[in-house]
C-alpha cells in the first residue's frame, strides 16, 4: 500500500508581482523563469498569503509592488509573516515599448513579477509607523496650504469680476492681514446671493487659516521629540531654512545615512541634469524631471536666500552666472547647499557663513 505524500515546495523561489489598486489586486507568480498564473483577487496581505500557501506550500515567497496610494501597510503585513517584500518605484521598472504601448494591470504584475525574478528590481526606503504618520502631518499642512491659496484666489477672482478694487495699501499685502479681512467683510456686493458667496468664501478662509495653525501648533509640539530637536535646531542654521523647510526635510529625508554621498541626496532631491550617451558622445539635458517635489522647491528658495545672505553663495553665484543663466546657476548653489545641509544634519553642528571649499 503506498501513501500519498504531501504536496512541498520547500527552497523554491516564487516572485510575486502585484499591481495594487483600491478594490482588486492583479497579481502574477512566476517560478524558475516561468510563470504559472495571473489572476485578480481582493486587496488582502492575507488573503494572498493562504492562497501561496495552499497552492504552493512550503515556498519561499518574495513580493513586490510599486509606490503609490496603497502605502506601506501591505508590506508591513507580509514583514509581520516573515516574508521577503519590496515597494519599488514606478519609474525604475524596466519596461519594453510594447508594454508602454498596451498597458494594462495585467501586464503591469507580469512585469513586476519577471523584473523581481531578473533581480532588477530595488526598494524604497520604508519609514517607521511612526515616521509614516509625521510626514503625513507636514504634507497635510502642504494641502491645507494648497487650499487656502485657491480661496485667496476664488476671493479676487469675485472682486475683480465685480470691479472692486483693493486699496493701493493692501494690494501689496501677501499674508492677507487682520486689517485687510476687516475690509473684504466691510464689502457690499448688489445681491443677497453675492453677499452670500463672498461671506461663504471668507468663511473658508477662515476655517483654513485655523487649520492651518493647529497643525503648526502640532509639528511643533512633535519637533522637540529629542530624535528631532537636535536635528531640526542644527537644520534651522541654514540660510533660507525657517522651521516649516527643516521639518520638510526631516519628514521627507529622516535617515541620512541611506544617503551614500552627496550625489545620491542630490538625485533624490532632483537636482542633477538628465543625460544622454551614445557611443562617445554625452549631452547633458536641463534638470532632471526625477525629483522629490516637496524638496526640490524649497532647495531652490533656500538657495536664493544663500545668495543674499552667505558671502561665499554670493561669490560662487557671481561665478557661476558668468558662463550661465542666472536659473541654472541658482541650481548649482542649491546643489552646493545640499551638501552642507548634509554635513550639518549628519555632525549636528550650525552652518558656517563664508566658508569657501
Amino acid at each position: 500500500m503506498h501513501t500519498a505524500r504531501s504536496l512541498s515546495f520547500a527552497n523554491t523561489h516564487f516572485h510575486i508581482g502585484i499591481d495594487t489598486h483600491l478594490k482588486n489586486w492583479k497579481v502574477t507568480i512566476r517560478t524558475n523563469g516561468i510563470e504559472l498564473k495571473t489572476f485578480s483577487m481582493n486587496p488582502d496581505p492575507l488573503e494572498l498569503l493562504a492562497y501561496l500557501r495552499k497552492n504552493y506550500p512550503g515556498g519561499i515567497y518574495h513580493i513586490v509592488y510599486e509606490a503609490g496610494f496603497c502605502g506601506f501597510w501591505a508590506l508591513r503585513v507580509f514583514k509581520e509573516h516573515q516574508i521577503d517584500c519590496i515597494i519599488t518605484n514606478p519609474a525604475d521598472v524596466p519596461t519594453s515599448d510594447k508594454e508602454k504601448a498596451n498597458k494594462s494591470d495585467p501586464i503591469d504584475s507580469r512585469k513586476l513579477a519577471r523584473e523581481l525574478e531578473n533581480k532588477s528590481l530595488h526598494g524604497i526606503y520604508i519609514p517607521s509607523c511612526d515616521q509614516e504618520e509625521l510626514r503625513m502631518l507636514m504634507r497635510l499642512r502642504y494641502r491645507i496650504v494648497q487650499s487656502q491659496t485657491r480661496t485667496k484666489n476664488r476671493i479676487k477672482g469675485l472682486l475683480y469680476s465685480q470691479g472692486i478694487q483693493i486699496p493701493l495699501h493692501f494690494s501689496g499685502n501677501q499674508r492677507w492681514s487682520h486689517a485687510f479681512i476687516l475690509w473684504l467683510e466691510s464689502i457690499s456686493m448688489k445681491t443677497t446671493a453675492g453677499q452670500f458667496a463672498l461671506r461663504n468664501l471668507l468663511l473658508q478662509l477662515k476655517e483654513i487659516r485655523q487649520h492651518n495653525k493647529d497643525i503648526l501648533k502640532q509639528l511643533r509640539q512633535e519637533a522637540k521629540h529629542h530624535s528631532i530637536a537636535s536635528i531640526v535646531n542644527a537644520l534651522m542654521t541654514v540660510p533660507g531654512i525657517a522651521f516649516i523647510n527643516a521639518m520638510t526635510l526631516y519628514t521627507e529625508i529622516f535617515d541620512m545615512s541611506r544617503f551614500s554621498s552627496e550625489d545620491h541626496l542630490a538625485a533624490f532631491i532632483g537636482l542633477i541634469p538628465s543625460t544622454r550617451s551614445s557611443d562617445d558622445t554625452i549631452k547633458g539635458n536641463s534638470i532632471t524631471k526625477r525629483q522629490n517635489s516637496f524638496l526640490r522647491y524649497i532647495m531652490i528658495e533656500s538657495a536664493w536666500t544663500a545668495v543674499r545672505e552667505d558671502p561665499a553663495m554670493t561669490m560662487k553665484f557671481k561665478d557661476l552666472c558668468k558662463r550661465m543663466k542666472s536659473q541654472d546657476a541658482i541650481v548649482r548653489i542649491a546643489k552646493k547647499l545640499t551638501k552642507r545641509i548634509r554635513y550639518v544634519w549628519i555632525h549636528q553642528e550650525e552652518y558656517q557663513y563664508a566658508l569657501v571649499a
